[in-house]
């Protein structure tokens, strides 16, 4: 057997493995969408209150992608991954004295700490994808191990509902406690990973990464010099600020056009992102036939088009306008990673931290979308994505060329 078909077996164990960090990332990251009403509940909490542990989790984002990156170029994707699977569980862990305090900041801090296992798994987990794919395929291979993510999505809300939702008249204590067994199980199976990572013999990223540097003589040392990283970085923002933006204010815009109750509306908001895992797996397919920066000019093109209508026709046609976005959002993440990422050999890691960084556009964005619509009007405000979404098309037709240098 030669060592380029065993190179190409360990990679595909590789891209396996990953497939499980990123259901995991998916499954933890969307039970924030059952504790908050659980916690605002039990706690008495406002809004703005119950909201902080999503604040929480995009403050980790701002806060540790940069370490993060760094940490991963001293030991490594795979340590990376096995480091965040840990330090995640430890969070999870810490969710048992938070419980038994009854205490909202132990809780918030817990969490943080959780959030912080999460980064260490994106800015690993992402990157590593990408250099073990087979060259021209990142954006395609990113885009369908990301599509579990998604499945993740799907299925956490209904699942995290069946074990943390408890009867009504359960007393405060009870309802504090339901969070406890749920989040050691999830504890014991992320050390599991960790574990199985550990024990299975991986490629060293790092090796391809440096490969990729010997062969580029264009003379950077530093990875702030790469035009397109720093436009992918932007690209980020603007994504992830424009999905949370358009899914966050989604169930008042159906209440105002279309009269359905938060509860319908909440049915109609899985279109929104069930449209987002669809739209990865045949994702996976079109990226094949076609090139990456073309389809993701393509589907921002279709997003901004959709957000204008919405605003200029209202009504039944707004609402079906907006749900349909989340089928076109479905590449635009992995797509931009991989384009902002691609041939910055050793510096893959630093710019994976750089990258994820941007991931605090999810609470920028809507906050500035919110406040437009206190001032001009729900639907106006769209505008805001609107606009993110076009920096998309620019960075899709432009932007991601990787022969442009900062001075």
């Amino acid at each position: 057997m030669s060592s380029q078909t065993t190179q190409s077996q360990n990679n595909t164990l590789a891209l396996g493995v990953l497939t499980s960090l990123f259901f995991m990332m998916g499954f933890i990251t969307c039970m924030n969408d059952i504790l908050i009403p659980h916690l605002k509940k039990i706690f008495d909490l406002s809004y703005t209150q119950a909201m902080l542990v999503q604040f929480c989790f995009f403050t980790a984002y701002a806060l540790m992608s940069i370490p993060a990156g760094k940490l991963v170029e001293k030991i490594g994707y795979k340590g990376g991954v096995i480091g965040g699977f840990l330090i995640a569980a430890l969070g999870c862990v810490l969710f048992y004295p938070a419980a038994g305090s009854a205490s909202y900041p132990i809780f918030l801090g817990a969490l943080f700490i959780l959030a912080t296992g999460i980064v260490l798994l994106q800015v690993a987990g992402n990157p590593y994808v990408t250099l073990l794919a087979k060259p021209g395929k990142e954006s395609t291979t990113l885009t369908l191990i990301q599509a579990f993510n998604s499945l993740a999505t799907t299925v956490a809300p209904p699942l995290g509902a069946a074990l943390i939702f408890v009867d009504a008249t359960a007393s405060k204590a009870q309802q504090v406690s339901s969070v406890q067994i749920p989040y050691l199980g999830l504890a014991g199976f992320m050390v599991l990973l960790a574990v199985v990572v550990a024990m299975i013999k991986l490629p060293d990223a790092r090796q391809i990464a440096n490969q990729e540097t010997e062969h580029n003589h264009d003379g950077k040392t530093s990875v702030w010099q790469y035009k397109h990283m720093i436009l992918g970085a932007v690209g980020i923002f603007c994504y992830v600020g424009g999905e949370v933006a358009i899914g966050s204010m989604m169930i008042n815009v159906l209440e105002k056009v279309a009269g359905l109750s938060h509860e319908t509306g909440a049915n109609y908001l899985a279109i929104y992102w069930g449209g987002a895992m669809v739209g990865r797996f045949v994702g996976t397919a079109v990226l094949n036939k076609f090139e990456p920066n073309k389809c993701l000019a393509f589907n921002a093109s279709v997003v901004v088009v959709l957000i204008l209508l919405a605003i200029l026709l209202g009504g039944k046609v707004a609402m079906w306008c907006l749900l349909c976005i989340g089928l076109f959002n479905s590449i635009m993440f992995p797509t931009i990673f991989s384009l902002g990422t691609k041939g910055l050999g050793k510096f893959t890691g630093q710019a994976s931290g750089i990258i994820c960084t941007a991931i605090v556009g999810g609470a920028i964005i809507p906050v500035a979308q919110g406040a437009f619509a206190d001032t001009i009007g729900l639907l106006p405000a769209y505008f805001v994505s609107a606009v993110c979404y076009s920096y998309i098309v620019y960075f899709a037709l432009k932007g991601y060329k990787a022969d442009e240098k900062v001075a």
